[in-house]
């Protein structure tokens, strides 16, 4: 899921039920993914060539995520976005091998002298699922129903937050006006819809586009089928300009268990499983060495980090929720900083299969990668952060309880993930470790965080995304545009955040078109965050997963060179995929990019957060 969607300004609209992309990373909603050789079921196991009846070559995927909405204007969770990055196109793709832009709906594009008007060129060999051609006009209408209508702006409304104007002039060329230089047009990580048929649609903020089958779509895969939390199915779209894929269908089938996710990958149940985000490691243990399973473990694009409530607001000053005041304080937030044995987390919980968090971007995206000095990093030592609390007017009594000078305890709730075992195992930690500075903590674990977080009641909730190789999105989440207009409505806002010297920084950034002087500011961005102590990032969790080599003969990677499977900022993965038993494991590309996934069935049954932009999310957070 692309990362990079609600910065810039966001309009006021009503509160539209949507689950946090609270996860769009590790923690945020974590997603298991799992390909099967076909719809298998005690009575009709899965074949061993992910043959379905009649011949048809199936890949089956499980999550740990349901869908929340099949609207590319509303939906924000990492499964949703995922399967529409393959039923719609975007302007431009990424390269999978080193995320630089490449031709999508468009071919090429230019921006003028001033950097304030960009022209796009619009293949001319693109059709939509119905026979009907794509046109530069699809593009425009998509743009502007997002600047004009507030339900259309729910996803992805900062991308277009900057735009003065867009326009098709002829059905090949597109026009975008901006009010200030914007250095992410080569990362507008927007489905185009067709406008033939989405300008019969009264009401964007009710319409899912989950009733009507097939969808008309652009991309490598056609929506056929859904049911919610139980299923979503797309067949292989043969029409698709880059290439048909080489699977039929495609299958992600949902396993709340993901222990039992791992046995159907055993059986031959399933194709492809990625765990809840990941696999644990004690899964990833058990395939290994197993006949017919490979294990990919890569440097993930997520971070997984304690997030911190400031105390709930909008944009209208109003505040709302029951945040622990004593958050309010910088250094009380330092202080849980310096009580998180980081090292230990990544050593027992993720018993390796991770990096140490520094800071907001996962060294993966080395450009935009930051970590304070020595001198300023906020380590675990909890003798200081005693010292902290102390200095904050929180000393222990009597009975070793840290209370304020109103004499009530720090007691904190911490939101959790129930479906996730990672929250579970860091907040037994975080427990242990905050009892020691008589910190008192409570670990509420949901299977729907969503109304708490977007009700501002929690104290502290373990959060991340999954991060794009243009980290605008999860940069533009913590601005104080994110925030909602009022507390009856919902904004784009992760946790709150609303720091002017942030918004500062976000707005250079966005302007620059330097790389090297945009990454400098990001990372000051990084720096801001992590001074503040809003954003405890405490791991960048590695891409754990497995495939049966027996389905899957061959799969792309992103990035090639020791990259993830699942959740990649873009299609490659799924549409590049070869069954086993194909005499090759490539096929024929306009971009060298090995052709050939499938249709495919999404078999959803459950509600989890998954994270990662977005686009995104990434990831997620949209993941």
């Amino acid at each position: 899921m692309s990362t990079q969607d609600q910065y810039g300004t966001r309009r006021s609209h009503p509160r539209i039920p949507r689950p946090r992309t609270l996860r769009l990373v590790a923690t945020a909603g974590a997603i298991a993914l799992t390909f099967s050789s076909g719809l298998a079921t005690p009575l009709n196991p899965a074949p061993q060539r992910a043959e379905a009846a009649g011949g048809k070559k199936v890949l089956t995927v499980a999550v740990a995520q349901s869908v929340d909405s099949l609207s590319p204007f509303l939906a924000v969770r990492l499964v949703s976005t995922s399967i529409l990055r393959l039923t719609y196109e975007y302007l431009t793709d990424y390269d999978p091998g080193d995320a630089h832009p490449v031709p999508g709906l468009a071919t090429k594009w230019a921006p003028s002298a001033d950097k304030l008007t960009w022209t796009y060129t619009i293949r001319s060999d693109a059709k939509w699922s119905d026979g009907q051609k794509v046109t530069a006009q699809d593009a425009a209408w998509t743009f502007n129903k997002m600047m004009t209508d507030q339900a259309a702006a729910t996803a992805n409304g900062s991308f277009v937050g900057n735009f003065r104007k867009v326009t098709a002039p002829s059905p090949t060329k597109l026009v975008v006006e901006l009010k200030k230089p914007q250095a992410t047009m080569t990362a507008l990580d927007v489905p185009i819809v067709p406008e033939h048929v989405w300008k019969n649609v009264s009401d964007l903020s009710k319409f899912n586009n989950d009733k009507t089958f097939p969808i008309v779509g652009d991309g490598p895969f056609v929506l056929t089928d859904y049911k919610a939390d139980s299923y979503v199915r797309l067949k292989a779209n043969k029409g698709f300009w880059r290439g048909a894929p080489k699977f039929d269908e495609l299958v992600f089938k949902y396993y709340k268990d993901q222990d039992a996710a791992v046995a159907a990958l055993r059986k031959g149940e399933v194709s492809f499983v990625a765990g809840q985000p990941a696999l644990t490691p004690a899964q990833a243990a058990s395939l290994k060495g197993q006949k017919d399973i490979k294990v990919n473990d890569a440097p993930g694009r997520r971070f997984y980090a304690l997030a911190t409530n400031p105390g709930a607001r909008a944009k209208n000053g109003k505040r709302f929720g029951d945040g622990d005041p004593s958050l309010l304080d910088q250094r009380v937030r330092n202080a849980l900083f310096m009580a998180v044995d980081r090292r230990t987390i990544i050593d027992k919980v993720f018993q390796g299969h991770a990096v140490e968090g520094q800071g907001y971007i996962p060294p993966r995206f080395s450009t935009y990668f930051w970590k304070p000095s020595a001198s300023r990093t906020l380590s675990y030592d909890p003798t200081k952060a005693g010292r902290l609390l102390d200095q904050a007017g929180y000393r222990k009594n009597a009975d070793g309880k840290r209370v304020g000078e109103d004499g009530k305890p720090l007691d904190y709730r911490v939101l959790c993930h129930a479906t996730d075992p990672n929250d579970k195992a860091v907040g037994q930690y975080l427990k242990e470790w905050w009892a020691k500075l008589g910190i008192g903590m409570s670990l509420d674990c949901l299977d729907n965080v969503t109304d708490p977080w977007l009700a501002g009641k929690y104290d502290l909730a373990f959060d991340g995304w999954s991060v794009n190789p243009d980290p605008d999105f999860v940069l533009s989440i913590h601005t104080c545009a994110a925030l909602p207009a009022t507390p009856k409505d919902t904004g784009q806002t992760d946790n709150f955040i609303c720091d002017k010297t942030y918004d500062e920084l976000y707005a250079r950034q966005l302007a620059e078109y330097d790389s090297a002087k945009r990454a400098g500011i990001v990372q000051q961005m990084e720096s801001r965050l992590y001074d503040l102590g809003y954003m405890n990032v405490m791991a960048y969790p590695n891409a754990v997963e497995a495939y049966r080599t027996d389905q899957i003969k061959s799969i792309e990677t992103m990035p090639r060179a020791a990259g993830n499977i699942y959740g990649q900022d873009g299609y490659w993965s799924w549409w590049s995929a070869v069954p086993a038993g194909s005499g090759s494991s490539s096929g024929g590309s306009s971009t060298g990019v090995v052709v050939g996934i499938a249709a495919g069935v999404v078999v959803l049954a459950g509600a989890v957060f998954l994270f990662a932009r977005r686009r995104g999310a990434t990831a997620d957070d949209r993941e």
